[in-house]
């Protein structure tokens, strides 16, 4: 014992040290450290005592269970024209996908302007969530951003940044890049006066849009006019139709347009289809995003694709190393995207002169 008692100075003392000590099995002092039965009295109060004199300690034991992190995705309330082209849905599936490799679950929340996204998570699983990804504007908006930060929740932002606290992380898509590049496109073609489908300044990746659009012209000397840019109606049923028809009915209409999403593309053409007039035959359209139907429309569009998926499992990444990491320097991360050139755009038709 006294070997035994030397070395437990030098190092803690292990089951196996009791064991020697007690001249007992290992198995009989695992029991009786344990408090289990199955043990004589005789030899339980000689490994007890040699467990004293050892000062042995058992292992730290945590006192929470391991559990699975749980992080809530917190997005507006689409309606169903907005669900029908699948941006938002391919943004979900890459926070999901991204989430899952992680080995965390995933909450998703609708978020309503008099709602509280952390109470409604707390009520679904009994405690607060790990942390939140926000997903684009709208409804979302920089208060109701500051309200989730504020409870000092782990929180990242996607396809949303805010100017005001560059302290929130953010993943987003280059917007200005997207509006620049397609507005270059229709520059190259040989346009000149090419007018814009805005959308709502609710949206800050919408507005980085039209930035893009409107330095593109400023490069090329083309001066951004206010009656190419009409704006966008609230309720519109149909996305860019309207902000169309005004373009058509101008004294000298643009020769081409850049929609600031394929959904206004898509209204642009019917408008367009209505006036009597061919896309791109009399009027050449640029539209954003690639969603699904933008291939398959007629003609097809040509169009600044936007990596949705990416956007989303990029965002899981970065809610991952803020949980690993709390104290890390926020990241704004931009995802680049790539014009697909399609048959909508072709060079403006020259009309003779009389």
């Amino acid at each position: 014992m006294t070997n035994a008692q030397s070395a437990a100075t030098s190092k803690p003392a292990t089951m196996r040290d009791v064991a020697e000590a007690a001249g007992a099995p290992l198995s009989a002092v695992s029991l009786v450290l344990n408090g289990k039965s199955g043990v004589s009295h005789s030899r339980r109060q000689k490994i007890l005592e040699a467990a004293e004199q050892l000062g042995y300690a058992p292992p730290a034991r945590s006192t929470e269970r391991t559990r699975t992190p749980v992080i809530g995705l917190v997005m507006e309330a689409l309606s169903p024209k907005a669900a029908e082209d699948g941006f938002m849905a391919s943004v979900v599936s890459g926070v999901e996908a991204g989430l899952r490799h992680f080995g965390i679950q995933m909450l998703l929340h609708l978020y309503r302007p008099d709602g509280d996204p952390l109470a409604t998570f707390r009520s679904m699983v009994g405690r607060d969530v790990d942390g939140v990804i926000a997903a684009n504007g709208g409804d979302i908006d920089a208060d109701a951003i500051e309200r989730i930060a504020a409870a000092g929740t782990p929180l990242v932002l996607v396809e949303n940044y805010l100017e005001t606290d560059p302290r929130i992380p953010a993943v987003v898509a280059d917007n200005f890049t997207a509006g620049h590049q397609c507005t270059q496109h229709l520059i190259e073609l040989g346009h000149e006066r090419i007018g814009m489908l805005l959308g709502s300044t609710r949206y800050v990746s919408l507005t980085d849009r039209r930035r893009g659009y409107e330095i593109a012209l400023l490069e090329h000397g083309l001066v951004p006019s206010a009656e190419l840019m009409p704006p966008q109606t609230s309720g519109e049923l149909v996305k860019g139709y309207a902000q169309m028809k005004q373009l058509l009915g101008l004294r000298k209409p643009p020769t081409a347009v850049y929609a600031v999403s394929d959904k206004s593309a898509f209204g642009a053409y019917q408008a367009i289809t209505e006036a009597g007039l061919r896309v791109p035959d009399d009027i050449s359209v640029v539209g954003t995003d690639d969603v699904q139907q933008s291939a398959a429309t007629s003609p097809a569009l040509t169009t600044f694709g936007v990596p949705t998926f990416e956007l989303g499992r990029t965002a899981a990444q970065a809610m991952q190393a803020l949980l690993t990491n709390p104290g890390s320097a926020p990241t704004r991360t931009v995802l680049l995207g790539q014009l697909a050139v399609r048959q909508s755009t072709a060079p403006p038709r020259r009309r003779s002169r009389r």
